[in-house]
């Protein structure tokens, strides 16, 4: 047998062998449930078989239309009221106006649905579960306050548009449209109870498609010939007031041909330029001749002749060639002759004839030089101002021009858009009864022969699968969730501990039967084997070395710990001499149970003094001696700390072959520890399928570490029906001949 550390070393690790998930436990759990999950699996597709065999079977009628990313385009109407149809978005919004309400509600309307019997609540059978009905049956008035069932039944009538509405609704959650990808074709669904009715729906419901697309379309066109009406009607008086405008304007101006008064102007300005030059070069020789002369005094005509634009002059060099002859004569006179002389006074006389005639001239000449310059000055000034007040002209002129033409381009703008409007107008009015569509149903539906649901046999299939995956799902969840002992082999694999029997569960038949005593009245043949086998068990493990005192003791109260020691005391004082001690001081039972009086001195008298052992010794049936707790102490764990209480036991082994004691619950105080050092052996109780694993774990744990001789446990009130239902087996805790089962016996 392992020794104390080695079971509490193996019981710390245990947990942390719960990190690997070990598939066989479930297995085998699942295994032992598995009538339970088949019966639960059956009687599900049972009544889903039964469900979906009442339920109307679905058809399926579906019809095919192609509708075109664009229509005929008879007239450019589109351009009127924008259309286009060359997008996706175009064939999408198509798609969903399939899938309008107003569509719906027309072909309900035409197909009379409101008075189709899978529609009307008046025609269809009431369901198989009626919760209405249910209500109205019961007392309304305890169930719901204040509500009678007169005004439970007083529901007022719908509405005709509450009616449609509903239908409508109802309808629209039985089609599907489903575009065909990369293609213009769309499919119409319809899921109806009514082939033949499914077939009309589906193909009403494409020809009202189109025929909305016609009165679309109609609509469009009657708009927008109505629209380029009025707008004709604003734009001819747009053209009026600019043709009026324009009139005006040349009538007020004068102008008759705006282009030659133009080209006239110019070449005038042309002329004038050109003549500005000449007079310009003309001015500019005057004044450089004049301000030759204007330099120079008038009387110093000798050098106003050398000027050259005085002596440039023909006639200045004709007098200025006689003025030098004559002074060549004065000079070869006067050598010969004196002053006085004729010949030398007629040639004084020709030399200031000479003079004066060329003084004469130089004046003239200056004169004229003068009056040239002025006269070119003049000219020029003249010139100036012709061209000055031509350029004015000419800017008036482009004015007129600039706004004539502004004139013009708006009345030929305005006469552009009332001849394309009218233009317009005559081809929709042409064309106002011709109607185009862009869709067309190209596969009709057809009465369909087969409904596509319910699919009964994977419906039946499908709920008996989910059934099996949520009983095993439950089954290993419930099992998970309840922590307990509930088979000798979890004991064993958990505690590291060998189990010494297990105690059958026995119900009482009435209030006076008492599981303490079921060993001694042989009452239930299955607990007595369960005891001897218990009984054998703990005699056996004392052969090598006796185990006189034998503790026994469990996790929490109410595991039948008090009826273990009873029930044990009594199989082995058959055997051997045995006394029987209620140890447990705190809450004591066994007095009760065995039928002793109250205040029947017990352990806490016989330590304390105040009674004798052979007051305190009690012998029961079957020659079993008993002592009590007696009266109960305020210190019971100083009493069984205490050297006397040592004492009484050393004394007591020597009376007795076995002594059993009945201790307190290890979770809930510290005697069984204190009483596990006197003991032999410790026997540990727990009770089946209700104390928590942690709990027992923690429970052995601290006897462990104080060890005590913990030599087994006893898995007490196990259900074996229960555990048998559940596949949980115990053969060999209790044999053939004492099974009390009266179908059994027979056997």
């Amino acid at each position: 047998m392992s020794t104390n550390s080695q079971i509490l070393e193996q019981n710390q690790n245990t947990p942390l062998n719960n990190d690997v998930i070990d598939l066989l436990p479930l297995i085998k759990l699942v295994w032992r449930r598995k009538w339970r999950i088949i019966s639960l699996v059956f009687v599900v597709m049972l009544l889903t078989a039964l469900v979906v065999m009442s339920i109307a079977p679905t058809y399926q009628a579906s019809a095919t239309m192609q509708i075109e990313e664009k229509g005929s385009n008879v007239v450019s109407i589109e351009q009127v009221y924008g259309l286009d149809g060359g997008s996706s978005e175009y064939l999408q919004t198509q798609f969903e106006l399939l899938k309008s309400r107003a569509l719906a509600e027309s072909v309900v309307k035409d197909l009379n649905l409101t008075t189709h019997k899978e529609f009307d609540p008046s025609q269809q059978e009431p369901p198989l579960i009626d919760i209405k009905g249910w209500l109205k049956d019961l007392n309304v008035k305890k169930l719901i306050p204040g509500v009678t069932p007169e005004e439970l039944e007083a529901e007022p009538l719908p509405t005709e548009q509450e009616i449609l509405d509903g239908v409508v609704q109802s309808f629209m959650k039985k089609v599907s449209i489903s575009p065909i990808k990369k293609s213009q074709l769309v499919v119409i669904k319809v899921d109806m109870t009514d082939p033949v009715m499914a077939a009309k729906a589906a193909n009403k419901l494409g020809e009202n498609f189109i025929n909305s697309q016609l009165d679309a379309a109609m609509q469009a066109s009657i708009t927008a010939s109505t629209w380029m009406n009025s707008r004709l009607e604003e734009l001819k008086i747009n053209l009026q007031k600019s043709e009026n405008k324009l009139q005006a304007f040349k009538e007020k101006e004068g102008l008759i041909d705006v282009d030659g008064i133009v080209t006239v102007s110019a070449n005038e300005l042309s002329a004038i330029n050109q003549r500005l030059v000449d007079a310009r070069s003309k001015r500019a020789e005057a004044e450089s001749q004049y301000r030759q002369v204007r330099t120079i005094k008038k009387n110093d005509w000798q050098k106003l002749s050398s000027v050259p634009a005085v002596l440039s002059n023909p006639l200045i060099q004709t007098f200025k060639a006689e003025e030098a002859r004559a002074k060549a004569k004065v000079e070869e006179l006067s050598k010969r002759y004196g002053k006085r002389h004729p010949a030398m006074q007629a040639a004084l006389s020709d030399l200031n004839a000479a003079q004066a005639s060329l003084k004469s001239q130089v004046a003239q000449i200056v004169a004229g030089i003068k009056r040239k310059y002025q006269i070119a000055a003049a000219n020029e000034y003249s010139l100036k101002s012709s061209v000055k007040e031509n350029k004015e002209q000419i800017k008036d002129i482009s004015k007129n021009e600039f706004k004539l033409r502004e004139l013009q381009r708006e009345v030929d703008s305005n006469q552009a858009i009332f001849d394309t409007f009218m233009t317009r107008l005559k081809e929709t009015t042409a064309t106002s009864d011709l109607n185009t569509t862009n869709a067309r149903i190209v596969d009709p539906a057809v009465v369909p022969n087969e409904p596509i649901k319910p699919k009964k046999p994977l419906i039946v299939i499908l709920a008996g699968l989910l059934t099996g995956l949520l009983a095993v799902f439950l089954t290993l969840l419930f099992n998970a969730l309840n922590n307990t002992f509930k088979t000798s082999d979890e004991v064993e694999q958990k505690l590291n501990l060998p189990v010494l029997g297990i105690l059958p569960y026995i119900k009482h038949t009435s209030k006076d039967q008492k599981v303490a005593l079921t060993f001694h009245k042989n009452s239930d043949k299955i607990f007595t084997e369960s005891v001897r086998t218990i009984r054998t068990s703990v005699m056996l493990s004392s052969i090598e070395s006796l185990h006189k005192v034998v503790v026994v003791t469990s996790s929490v109260p109410g595991e039948g710990k008090s009826t273990v020691s009873i029930n044990l005391a009594d199989a082995i004082s058959q055997m051997e001499n045995t006394l029987l001690i209620e140890a447990d001081m705190r809450r004591p039972t066994m007095s009760k149970i065995l039928g002793l009086p109250p205040g029947t001195p017990g352990l806490a008298n016989l330590i304390a003094g105040s009674n004798t052992f052979e007051d305190c010794v009690k012998s029961l049936y079957g020659g079993i001696d008993t002592i009590v707790a007696g009266v109960v102490p305020p210190n019971p764990l100083e009493l069984l700390a205490s050297d006397r209480f040592k004492e009484i036991l050393t004394d007591l082994s020597t009376k007795y072959e076995r002594i059993i004691i009945d201790s307190p619950p290890i979770q809930a105080v510290s005697d069984s520890i204190v009483l596990s050092t006197y003991a032999d052996s410790v026997i540990y109780v727990v009770k089946s399928d209700d104390t928590k694993t942690q709990t027992v774990v923690k429970g052995v744990g601290k006897l462990l570490q104080n060890n005590a001789p913990i030599r087994g446990v006893i898995l007490n009130q196990v259900d074996i029906k229960k555990a048998k239902k559940q596949g949980y087996s115990y053969e060999g805790y209790y044999d053939y001949y004492g099974y009390s089962d009266p179908k059994s016996k027979k056997a």
